[in-house]
C-alpha cells in the first residue's frame, strides 16, 4: 500500500535527476527492498526508535504533500497540514483499518496501477526531445533512495514476492509515463501524473485518479501514525506537527530524501540487530 502514495510524487522527483535512468534506480530500489525484507526490525534502543518514527513520520509527510497536490491543488499546503495532522493523528490514537479493507484498496490499486500503464502504452506518445543519456550513477542512486520506503513490505509474509511483485509494477509505470511524457515533462511537475493522462487522451480517468490519491494516502499514512505511537509514544505527537509543517513549507524532494535515507539508516540498524543475536548465539 505504500507504493502508491509514494510513487504519486517520487516518479516525477526521480526522472527530473535521473531521466531515463530512472527505471535503473527503480531496480535497484526493488532489488534493496528484497534484502530488507529478509533482515529483522530494529530494536528497541532509543536511537531505533528515532530511527523508525522519523522514516514514518517523513512518509506521512510525503502521503501529506501528494493528497494535497492532487486532491487540493488549490489549497495544496493546507491541505497537505492537515492531511497529516488529521489522518496520521487518527492512526496515532488508534484507529486501524479492517484487514480486508486494507488488502482491497491494496488490490483496487494495482489493477488501477495496470489500467494506466495499458492507457499510456496504447496511446503513441507526442514526440519529445529528451533521449537516453550517459548513465548517472548520483541520479540513479538517488532515484533508487527516494522510492526504497515506498517498495518497503508490510509484515513477513511471502515478503519478498511481494516486494517483486510491487517492484514490477513501479518499472512497468515509470516505463508508461516516460513513454508518454519523456523524462522532462515527467519531472517538471508535482502532480506529472494528471499531465500522462492528458497526454494519453484518458482525461476521463482525472476524477478516477483523484480517488486513487485518496485511497493511495490515507491508507499507509494511518499506519505510520500508529507505528510513530509504538515507536515513539507520546512525544511522537510532536513529531506529527513536524511532518505537518515540512508538508506545507517544503517541495516534495528534500522530503523524499530523508524519508528514503531514514529507511536507509533503519535497514541498517536492522542489519546490525540480525549481527548482535547471531552473536548472542
Amino acid at each position: 500500500m505504500r507504493l502508491g502514495g509514494g510513487l504519486l510524487v517520487a516518479l516525477a522527483a526521480g526522472a527530473a535527476g535521473a531521466g531515463w535512468w530512472l527505471l535503473a534506480g527503480l531496480v535497484l530500489a526493488a532489488i534493496a527492498a528484497g534484502v530488507a525484507a529478509r533482515v529483522p526490525e530494529p530494536g528497541e534502543t532509543a536511537a531505533d526508535r528515532t530511527v523508525v518514527a522519523v522514516a514514518r513520520l517523513s512518509e506521512v509527510a510525503v502521503y501529506a504533500i501528494a493528497f494535497g497536490a492532487y486532491v487540493f491543488p488549490a489549497h495544496r499546503e493546507l491541505a497537505a497540514a492537515a492531511f497529516a495532522v488529521v489522518v496520521a493523528g487518527a492512526g496515532f490514537a488508534g484507529l486501524k483499518l479492517p484487514a480486508v479493507v486494507v488488502r482491497s484498496t491494496g488490490g483496487l490499486l494495482l489493477a488501477v496501477g495496470l489500467v494506466l500503464v495499458a492507457v499510456c502504452l496504447a496511446v503513441p506518445p507526442v514526440g519529445t526531445a529528451d533521449g537516453l543519456r550517459p548513465p548517472d550513477f548520483a541520479g540513479v542512486l538517488v532515484a533508487a533512495v527516494l522510492v526504497l520506503p515506498f517498495l518497503r513490505p508490510w509484515g513477513r509474509d511471502r515478503a519478498v514476492r511481494r516486494v517483486l511483485l510491487l517492484g514490477a509494477l513501479a518499472v512497468l509505470a515509470a516505463f508508461a509515463a516516460l513513454h508518454q511524457l519523456g523524462a522532462v515533462r515527467l519531472g517538471l511537475s508535482l502532480t506529472s501524473l494528471r499531465d500522462l493522462l492528458s497526454a494519453a487522451d484518458a482525461d476521463a480517468l482525472q476524477p478516477l485518479l483523484t480517488v486513487v490519491a485518496v485511497v493511495a494516502t490515507v491508507v499507509p499514512a494511518l499506519a505510520a501514525g500508529a507505528e510513530v505511537r509504538a515507536r515513539a509514544g507520546v512525544p511522537g505527537l510532536a513529531g506529527i506537527v513536524v511532518a505537518a509543517a515540512a508538508a506545507a513549507l517544503l517541495p516534495a524532494l528534500p522530503v523524499l530524501v530523508v524519508a528514503g535515507l531514514a529507511t536507509v539508516f533503519e535497514l541498517l540498524l536492522g542489519v546490525r540487530a540480525r549481527r548482535y543475536s547471531a552473536d548472542l548465539h
